[in-house]
């Protein structure tokens, strides 16, 4: 059968209208269990396919989520992806997962298309590079809820789940002060995402906290990659008193940092110490494991579904959440000096 079926066909083949059909098709108390039942039995024979936009448009609700993140190949995001999906999956939702590439337009693109497919809601991590917000503002405007975690902008009823980035830095930092590091350089990430300027804020106050001056020389913005490590650790072993201890907001460049030290006959832990920031899977793993901040990615996924429920619960009602998860550091061979030996 080339063309679709109709519920006129199915209401030709059993004598009966389409509205009955129609009715039965979508439960409606008026139809008896009998009538919904031979209904419901020919359309599966007939291999009838209701149209799930239609009935979003009719209905107002497609069970559909939008989630929205920079990148689906990095653990962290995947991580998140997964964790929304446990949470919604047994509620009947499906989850439309849409990758900006860091690119502002493919953003706005991205946000426009989930609107067209009448999503009941949009959960997403920011683009770096993302500076207006009127595709944001369109989504509150069409009264879609709209949930940030991890990366976010600050508009006025939109809820966020984060972690607590600031406190990630000030660990990181203080772990390494513990192990007797006293030259502390800090790669960063882009600073027109908030994270990074709070884990860079983390870590200077984490020197000051301790005695340890400030040198603006020891930090170094990057890209989030293995070759911006690698990069990074040159410029910094050029300087006339270079670090002996490295905290990368990403463990991607700690990685091309510790690749870089280890080319230059630099001992790890013991003549200079690294921690990234993520706990990526890869970091346990290596040899050389590398301490790393745990941002919890399973359960800022689950969060993040659960307040976009609630906001789905209370319809009539403008619910702006501030969830702030709590990070652990995960201390690993790249910065265990003590007790080493």
């Amino acid at each position: 059968m080339n063309e679709k079926t109709t519920i006129y066909d199915i209401a030709k083949a059993l004598n009966i209208t389409a509205a009955t059909v129609s009715r039965a098709l979508n439960n409606n108390p008026k139809i008896s269990e009998a009538t919904r039942k031979l209904v419901m039995e020919t359309a599966a024979k007939m291999n009838y396919k209701q149209n799930k936009l239609a009935l979003a448009l009719k209905s107002g609700k497609s069970n559909n989520v939008g989630v929205v993140v920079p990148y689906i190949d990095r653990n962290f995001f995947s991580a998140i992806i997964r964790g929304i999906e446990e949470e919604l999956y047994p509620l009947g939702y499906h989850v439309i997962i849409c990758q900006t590439h860091e690119l502002e337009n493919t953003e706005i693109d991205n946000i426009n298309a989930l609107l067209n497919a009448q999503v009941d809601g949009i959960l997403m991590s920011v683009s770096k590079h993302t500076e207006q917000t009127d595709h944001l503002n369109h989504v509150l405007n069409k009264n879609v809820p709209l949930v940030f975690f991890d990366r976010k902008k600050d508009i006025n009823g939109v809820s966020t789940v984060t972690i607590n980035d600031y406190e990630g830095g000030y660990r990181a930092t203080k772990h390494l002060i513990e192990q007797g590091c006293k030259r502390i350089a800090h790669i960063s990430g882009h600073w027109a995402l908030e994270i990074y300027k709070h884990r860079f804020n983390g870590y200077k106050q984490a020197l000051l906290d301790h005695g340890i001056s400030y040198n603006k020389d020891y930090v170094i913005k990057a890209k989030s990659d293995i070759s911006a490590g690698k990069k990074a650790v040159e410029k910094l072993l050029k300087l006339k008193n270079p670090p002996d201890a490295i905290f990368s907001s990403s463990d991607y460049v700690a990685l091309g940092a510790i690749q870089e030290l280890k080319e230059h006959g630099i001992k790890i832990p013991d003549d200079f110490c690294v921690v990234g920031f993520s706990n990526e899977p890869f970091t346990k793993f290596m040899e050389l494991s590398i301490t790393s901040v745990d941002q919890s990615p399973l359960d800022m996924g689950k969060m993040a579904a659960k307040v976009f429920l609630e906001q789905v619960k209370e319809a009539n009602v403008k619910i702006e959440k501030k969830v702030v998860l709590t990070p652990t550091l995960k201390i690993r061979k790249s910065s265990s000096k003590i007790g080493k030996k």
